[in-house]
């Protein structure tokens, strides 16, 4: 595509979580989950990765060893969307790593429908994955980060809870709630050392969302794109990776957008 601001190399590990433990959510398949768990591996962190589909989280889990050249992360099959998973992938993950320094609140789930023909199945189940799991994961998380009185929570929020889009009221309301979670969860988290932050991307591709959305529709979403392309997903996970980090030390409770859209 003429205008189209090439891609950057990619990062050079620079040891940003050198002896830290990183749980992440969501961390099966191809999206920013995979790229930010191995980012977090690439970085020196020791990781445990979850997600709902035990197949694709052990095939992600092999990726990551020998993609970031290290030891396999521990996992845990988790559906976000149950007490009692989120439950067990917190005591499987103080088990497999006796402390738990970050957390990524990855999942999310969207879908096109307009307000009219949308179903409340359809509402409840974007905004249960989407939103009411970050409460359960953060609830669950929160108490062993309070003991040690530290620890970050990074969320995967959306450019979405700020601008409007046909077809997504569902997964911009629930996005928006992201946003505002995060910012009120911090401001109580603030006092015993914790950070929670979030960030908001725009467009990053990958092959789940090439597979769910039309070529005409990924087209206008790039045309909004100031550097005319789609962000890689490791672009996303590089500013989750950084607000992880001991770089970003004196943020908490905000929302950090990954976009090159247009104002």
């Amino acid at each position: 595509m003429t205008g189209t601001v090439p891609v950057p190399p990619y990062p050079t590990p620079r040891g940003l979580l050198a002896g830290k433990t990183v749980v992440v959510t969501a961390a099966a398949g191809t999206g920013i989950g995979f790229a930010v768990a191995r980012r977090a591996a690439e970085e020196g962190a020791t990781l445990l990765v979850s997600d709902f589909h035990e197949r694709r989280l052990g095939e992600a889990a092999d990726r990551i060893a020998a993609e970031a050249g290290v030891a396999r992360p521990a996992t845990f099959v988790c559906d976000v969307t149950k007490e009692g998973d989120v439950q067990g992938l917190r005591d499987a993950s103080l088990a497999a790593l006796g402390r738990i320094d970050v957390l990524v609140n990855n999942a999310g789930l969207g879908g096109e429908t307009a307000v009219v023909d949308m179903t409340d199945d359809q509402w409840d189940r974007v905004l249960d994955v989407t939103l009411t799991s970050l409460f359960r994961m953060t609830r669950a998380f929160l108490p062993a980060m309070y003991a040690n009185r530290s620890g970050v929570m990074v969320n995967n929020a959306s450019v979405l809870g700020w601008r409007a889009q046909k077809g997504q009221a569902h997964y911009a309301a629930a996005k928006a709630g992201v946003m505002a979670f995060t910012r009120c969860a911090a401001v109580e988290a603030a006092e015993y050392g914790v950070r929670i932050n979030a960030v908001a991307p725009s467009l990053a591709m990958h092959p789940f969302l090439a597979k769910v959305t039309t070529q005409e529709a990924l087209a206008k979403l790039v045309e909004k794109e100031a550097f005319r392309r789609p962000a890689e997903v490791w672009e996303v996970a590089n500013v989750m990776i950084f607000l992880a980090s001991e770089l970003s030390s004196y943020m908490t409770g905000e929302i950090v957008p990954v976009s090159s859209q247009h104002a």
